[in-house]
């Protein structure tokens, strides 16, 4: 019997999308289902569809609402087994472009999960900036990967039309953020809180399917 899909659009330059990519990895384990990975750019989101976020950043919250969001990623972190420094030394927002191309690029073979990973602990534990060469070379000699042949691979136009329809692809569904979930592509799900209810329509639809067999 065909399984429930489930998706997952991300960006790796947001401590969210680290929360939630981390947990939902826990929770597929939990449930054996597979998990379709979408590299995004979420900069494009914010520029076509989500505007706010940067009149958000241009005033930010008063002191007691920043320090309580500052207290619920630690919370989240801890809650999680992670640790996230944030802001991340090398500042924010990061560009992180060339690291959403590779995971585009090394989807086929197997590798997105692994370098995706290094790539959030890079900037949300050591504060390293994603848009650096030599970060991303780094990276890649810790998940072993030909760090001079996913350079060439990230720059051809192939594999930038590829995260770019799959950001559009995003926008269409109506995401605005990042990470957004579907389940059976038309229920959508945004952000690492929301993992319960998406844990909850998994288990319904299973039942369903179950019943029609």
């Amino acid at each position: 019997m065909a399984d429930v899909a489930l998706e997952c659009f991300f960006d790796c330059s947001s401590p969210w999308t680290y929360l939630g990519v981390h947990n939902l990895k826990a929770m597929a384990r939990r449930l054996g289902i597979e998990i379709q990975w979408k590299p995004i750019i979420v900069g494009g989101v914010f520029n076509k569809v989500n505007p706010a976020v940067y009149e958000m950043r241009a005033n930010p919250p008063s002191a007691p609402k920043a320090a309580y969001v500052h207290k619920d990623i630690q919370d989240w972190a801890r809650f999680s087994g992670l640790t996230i420094n944030e802001p991340p030394a090398c500042g924010h927002p990061v560009n992180a472009v060339k690291c959403m191309r590779a995971c585009i690029t090394l989807r086929p073979s197997g590798k997105l999960d692994a370098f995706a990973t290094a790539a959030f602990e890079s900037l949300w534990i050591d504060g390293r900036n994603l848009a650096d060469d030599v970060v991303l070379r780094d990276i890649c000699a810790v998940v072993d990967v030909d760090a001079e042949w996913l350079l060439a691979a990230i720059a051809t136009p192939e594999i930038k039309q590829a995260l770019w329809d799959n950001t559009n692809e995003a926008m269409d569904r109506g995401a605005f953020g990042s990470p957004t979930f579907f389940v059976d592509h038309d229920d959508m799900y945004f952000g690492n809180d929301h993992l319960p209810l998406v844990e909850f329509a998994i288990e319904q639809r299973r039942q369903v399917m179950a019943a029609m067999t």
